[in-house]
């Protein structure tokens, strides 16, 4: 969005949805065989090779299937470095609870180690999987990389940052049930035992008139400045903060509550309005995001979602999710579903959980090894991010913010080049401090 004292955004507007050479490559038929090598293995592509990056690499060569990783890729060498000696470790029950290693599921010698803005580009052919967890902001390239060379896709949330990397991901996620292949985003409530118990008996509260969520705790990491870094390289290395890479916060986590609300109304908000603003973080450190966001989420049928995301350490910390019905509520948090006058008609047996992070590679891969195409996330994940992207241009803003409008929109928060003395979309002054939206001034860009 852009502030009416100083340009904060070139905006670009995105005239077609599929970018070229993507509808373009052949398509898979519902025989074709989903993965190469005479031997059965399913090659994995990591492409992002940090925190998340590497758990997500670790659950896939854990899944029961005959997983090997082949390739990495990542902006930073460091990162990949770091990923290959974490999953290579002799003994990961201190770190993940499981005993032994996985070495023999790993070849990835130095030449399929990548490194660059178009690392992506060479490790993407060497797989039949690719996994996609770099900052949000290069999801939809990635994605749209992946579908075209006809892989199946394991990819983190959000799915984009801005409406035009929304956009993308759709046109691509179709290219993708096109092809027949299979693609789950890491919205793991939906592979969560208690979440899925819950909404097969969604139907027990009757029509959902309301809902509430809430991602509210201390926050997260910071990575300050280093002497000698170029803008771009400090930007990528503090990515939350930037809402080019990131999203905000709101899109990051929160997505995660947003979502569960759209999943069991079967839904997407059709308007929003909310504020936030900067109350605690405002340093230099914290770049331009928002440290708070409280959204009113309308629905066709009238329904509403209040939602909250707030990262200020010392205040209540809530992660959950309630909806209303016409006959009863349903926590997740509780995992149960009550009547208007508080009988519990449903509690789920907590004792069953499942670590859906786990479960989401072991659904994922099984399906890939026996030849079946069951998964295709790609669009609700992008709705999701949508979702959240439309509640950050409301907070932004101060406005009422349409959902056809906005994502039609074509606003792109990308850079012109992915260079690393490239100037980012958003620079700092003088002082260090970077340009933050302000309600009532910043507007929309359409």
């Amino acid at each position: 969005m852009e502030n009416t004292n100083s340009s904060r955004r070139d905006f670009v507007k995105q005239s077609s949805l599929v970018a070229g050479g993507l509808i373009a490559a052949p398509f898979m038929s519902s025989a074709s065989n989903f993965f190469s090598g005479s031997d059965n293995v399913i090659k994995v592509a990591l492409i992002g090779c940090g925190g998340r990056g590497t758990g997500a690499a670790l659950q896939a060569l854990l899944s029961k299937q005959n997983v090997k990783l082949v390739a990495m890729a990542d902006a930073f060498r460091d990162r990949i470095d770091k990923c290959y000696t974490s999953l290579n470790a002799e003994d990961m029950s201190e770190s993940t609870g499981k005993k032994g290693n996985i070495k023999d599921k790993i070849d990835v010698p130095e030449d399929r180690k990548f490194t660059g803005f178009d690392g992506y580009l060479k490790a993407i052919p060497l797989a039949d999987v690719v996994i996609l967890t770099t900052p949000p902001g290069f999801r939809p390239i990635h994605f749209e990389e992946a579908v075209k060379q006809g892989k199946h896709v394991f990819m983190e949330k959000p799915v984009a940052t801005d409406p035009a990397g929304i956009q993308k991901v759709l046109a691509a996620a179709a290219i993708a049930k096109q092809k027949k292949l299979n693609v789950v985003v890491g919205l793991q409530r939906h592979y969560q035992n208690s979440y899925r118990e819950l909404y097969k008996r969604k139907d027990m509260i009757g029509d959902i008139t309301s809902a509430q969520a809430w991602w509210n705790n201390d926050g997260v990491w910071v990575n300050k400045r280093k002497e000698g870094q170029t803008e771009m390289e400090y930007q990528m290395r503090n990515w939350y903060y930037f809402v080019w890479l990131c999203g905000d916060h709101i899109s990051e986590q929160h997505i995660h509550n947003i979502d569960v609300i759209n999943w069991f109304k079967g839904g997407y908000p059709v308007k929003a309005q909310g504020m936030g603003g900067r109350e605690v973080r405002k340093g230099k450190d914290y770049g331009e995001i928002f440290d708070h966001h409280y959204v009113e989420f309308h629905y066709e049928d009238g329904s509403i979602l209040n939602s909250q995301c707030r990262h200020i350490p010392g205040t209540m910390s809530k992660v959950d999710e309630l909806l209303i019905g016409t006959k009863g509520k349903i926590s997740a948090g509780a995992a149960n579903i009550v009547d208007h006058k508080g009988k519990v008609l449903y509690q789920f047996d907590t004792k069953t959980e499942n670590d859906a992070y786990q479960t989401e590679h072991d659904e994922l891969f099984a399906a890939i090894a026996k030849g079946e195409y069951k998964f295709s996330d790609a669009e609700n994940g992008a709705k999701s991010t949508m979702t959240s992207i439309l509640g950050r241009m409301a907070t932004y803003s101060g406005q009422v913010v349409d959902w056809k409008k906005a994502i039609e929109s074509g606003i792109s928060l990308q850079p012109k080049t992915y260079d690393w003395n490239a100037t980012p979309p958003v620079v700092p002054n003088a002082e260090g401090l970077y340009p933050v939206a302000t309600p009532g001034l910043t507007k929309l860009g359409f």
